[in-house]
């Protein structure tokens, strides 16, 4: 009963989590299309410059509490309501200090408008703060069918105050205010759904206890969010907004795709893995069968991406996009594997082990670095490479830790996830040699998606695959 019980748990967060993330990148690229057709790639550079702040303050805003609580198979009131009100007080404080250095920031960049806009949108990390344990709770809870709604409602919302903004000319304006209803529209909801509500009888005495477990997250957060963000910051240091703007495109669409697949999995992996953490077989399984199930997806929808690329990019955006396929191709390949890495780092956090999980990002972060900083006489492209290039090694980090959990082999991984990737890549060539036969781009694409996908479904069909039939039944399954 317990097992079929979590198996329908973890069936429906997959679900929720994959119709909600599905549904928000239709409506974000279609809110993207528009944007980037009315705005300039300068306004998309001068947003993108800010990035890193932005990532680096919410980091530093959860402080991994909320990753603590999560890891807690029961927390108690007390414990929430001092991670409430510890992520209020910093959010606050780093508002303020982020709001006094927009001056600085603007001359760092040599562009005196970013210091009313980093004003603006930082004013987000005061309302990110107040949803941290509202949000933990719903995620703690696998309430994924009400996080669904909450994120589309978001979407919806601040996508069309963006555009409204952009038709009336308000420029890098829409970008900035449609990432600021967002996240205060989104947080605001999560306050008024979550079934958690905080209290004035305020103890910080918890965060004590939580200290030695979330400092690692913490600092593992800030240095992810920096290395992430490195890019937008040396490209605007040396190089002008268009070329940032082009990155930030690329990457864009890539997060895009891979937040379909990753939207799923983090919905469920570490509920679902601190669930079964004390059962070795049973951990195995569960776990290679996420694997599995992220193959399934990830390689068709991440390469295929890359594989349509010069045709989506010049029909959605424009003529002007064409610089940004290249970044776009070669973000997909690190958004392919993806889904390993957050398989691999919510094992390893599942199991309380937060000292590895903060040395193996340092490492990985540490190598690209020094890839990034090796290839930047080569060019930007050649510093992507370097920096995906690294990716891959971080790959085989993880997984030296993780085998010493659940004694897992490389070679089963492998086994796990080859025949997909092939699959996929078999896919991509019948398409593309049909494609061969036309020449309008409208059918180019049209074929290129349209034969992949055919020859996709009837691979995975006809080799009975379980991944494949499986879903097949529970999407029946919820259609009856």
């Amino acid at each position: 009963m317990a097992e079929s019980t979590l198996k329908e748990k973890t069936a429906k967060g997959l679900f929720w989590g994959g119709l909600s993330s599905g549904i928000l990148q239709v409506l974000g690229a279609v809110f993207g299309i528009f944007l980037a057709r009315l705005l300039s790639i300068e306004d998309y550079g001068l947003v993108g410059m800010l990035a890193i702040f932005t990532s680096i303050a919410s980091a530093i805003i959860n402080s991994g509490f909320s990753v603590a609580l999560t890891n807690k198979k029961e927390a108690s009131h007390k414990e929430y309501n001092a991670v409430f009100w510890f992520t209020v007080f910093v959010a606050l404080v780093l508002y303020v200090i982020l709001f006094l250095s927009a001056p600085l920031i603007a001359s760092f960049y040599k562009h005196p408008e970013l210091t009313a806009l980093s004003r603006v949108l930082f004013i987000s990390f005061v309302f990110g703060g107040i949803a941290t344990v509202p949000y933990t709770v719903l995620f703690k809870r696998m309430m994924v069918k009400e996080q669904a709604i909450i994120d589309i409602l978001s979407v919806v919302l601040s996508g069309g105050v963006g555009i409204l903004m952009a038709v009336k000319g308000y420029a890098y304006w829409a970008l900035v205010m449609q990432s600021v209803v967002y996240i205060s529209v989104n947080s605001l909801l999560k306050c008024i759904i979550s079934p958690w509500r905080p209290t004035l009888d305020i103890d910080f005495s918890p965060i004590k206890e939580m200290l030695p477990f979330s400092i690692r997250i913490f600092f593992t957060h800030i240095f992810f969010q920096v290395n992430t963000n490195i890019f937008s910051l040396i490209l605007g240091k040396l190089y002008d907004a268009t070329q940032v703007g082009l990155y930030s495109q690329g990457y864009k669409w890539m997060n895009m795709g891979y937040s379909v697949l990753s939207g799923m999995i983090t919905s469920v992996a570490q509920p679902v893995l601190v669930q079964v953490r004390e059962e070795k077989e049973r951990l195995s399984y569960v776990f290679r069968k996420m694997i599995r199930f992220g193959a399934f997806l990830s390689f068709p929808l991440m390469l295929g991406l890359a594989f349509i690329a010069p045709e989506f990019i010049h029909i959605a955006l424009g003529v002007k996009w064409l610089p940004s396929v290249p970044f776009l191709q070669l973000f997909c390949l690190w958004g392919a594997f993806g889904f390993l890495w957050n398989l691999y780092t919510n094992l390893i956090i599942s199991h309380g082990r937060s000292n590895i999980y903060m040395y193996g990002m340092i490492v990985v972060g540490l190598l690209q670095l020094a890839a990034i900083i090796a290839c930047s006489p080569l060019g930007i492209m050649y510093m992507v490479a370097g920096y995906v290039l690294m990716f891959y090694i971080g790959l085989l980090i993880w997984h030296y830790h993780a085998a010493k959990m659940i004694e897992i082999r490389l070679r089963d991984i492998l086994k796990d996830i080859l025949p997909y990737l092939l699959i996929s890549l078999f896919s991509f060539l019948i398409a593309w040699a049909v494609s061969t036969l036309f020449t309008n781009i409208y059918l180019v694409l049209t074929a290129k998606v349209g034969v992949s996908v055919l020859v996709y479904v009837l691979i995975m069909k006809y080799s009975q695959s379980k991944i494949f039939s499986e879903s097949v039944a529970y999407l029946l399954k919820l259609k009856k």
